[in-house]
C-alpha cells in the first residue's frame, strides 16, 4: 500500500521536523508480511508509556501499580486504525454484535532475544499471530510478531510454533495490566489466532486508517 504522506511532501517535512509516529511513518512496502513498528515500551519499563496523539511525542500514561511488566517490545503499527473493518471481524469471530473499534492504532508486541533498553524507536518485524482482545466491547487486537532477523525467534512463522509459556506470559500481561484489586477485569481475550488472521487484521486496519484520515495528505500539502 502506497504511503501518500511520504511522497513527496512528507519526505520534505521529515527533513526538518520529526515525523509523527502514527501518521508520518511508512509501514513499509512488504506490509503486512514485514512491517515497520513504533516501540513505546520495553520489558524493563516500570511505567506505561504511550504516544501523545496530538504531538507524536512519547508520554507517561500511568505509573505501574504492580509488579507485572510487559514481557516483550510493545508499541503499535503506524497508519493503522482499529475501526469499523477491524470491529466487523471481531463481531464475526465472537458473535458479539455490540463490538466497535477503539479508534487507536493496532497494538503489537514483538519477540526478541536481545535486550533493547528503551522505546521511542522504529523496528522491523514479522507478524505471526495475535490475541483478539475485547476491552469494554471495543476491539483491541494485540498482534504478535518477531523481530526481523532475530537469532532466537526469526525461525517462527506462526504463533502456534512459539513455546506456550511465552504466549501465556503475553496473555497474562494484557489481561491484568489494567486491573485493580477487588474489581472485575474489563478485558477478555476471546481467541489466539495465527499468522493468516493477523494479516487480515492488519489489512483491515490499514483500510480503516485510510477511510478515517483520507484527507490528511491533502491537509499536509497546504502546510
Amino acid at each position: 500500500m502506497a504511503n501518500k504522506l511520504m511522497d513527496p511532501i512528507g519526505r520534505l517535512m521529515g527533513l526538518r521536523y520529526k515525523s509523527h509516529p502514527w501518521h508520518g511513518v511508512d509501514i513499509g512496502p512488504e506490509a503486512p508480511e514485514v512491517i515497520t513498528c513504533f516501540i513505546e515500551m520495553v520489558p524493563r519499563d516500570t511505567v506505561k508509556y504511550e504516544v501523545d496523539k496530538v504531538t507524536g511525542y512519547l508520554k507517561i500514561d500511568r505509573p505501574g501499580k504492580y509488579s507485572n511488566s510487559v514481557p516483550a517490545l510493545y508499541g503499535f503499527i503506524p497508519q493503522t486504525l482499529s475501526g469499523d473493518m477491524v470491529a466487523q471481524l471481531a463481531r464475526e469471530k465472537t458473535g458479539n454484535a455490540e463490538i466497535t473499534g477503539d479508534n487507536d492504532p493496532v497494538d503489537i508486541c514483538i519477540l526478541t532475544e536481545k535486550e533493547i533498553t528503551h522505546g521511542d524507536i522504529l523496528v522491523r518485524a514479522r507478524p505471526i499471530g495475535g490475541f483478539r482482545m475485547i476491552d469494554k466491547n471495543q476491539a483491541d487486537d494485540k498482534i504478535i510478531a518477531v523481530l526481523k532477523h532475530d537469532a532466537m525467534f526469526e525461525s517462527f512463522n506462526d504463533v502456534s510454533e512459539v513455546p506456550q509459556k511465552v504466549v501465556e506470559r503475553l496473555k497474562h500481561y494484557f489481561l491484568t495490566y489494567k486491573d485493580l484489586p477487588g474489581q472485575p477485569s474489563q478485558c477478555e481475550i476471546t481467541h489466539t489466532y495465527g499468522r493468516e488472521e493477523a494479516m487480515e487484521v492488519i489489512n483491515r486496519s490499514l483500510t480503516d486508517y485510510t477511510k478515517k484520515f483520507e484527507n490528511l495528505d491533502n491537509i499536509l500539502s497546504l502546510v
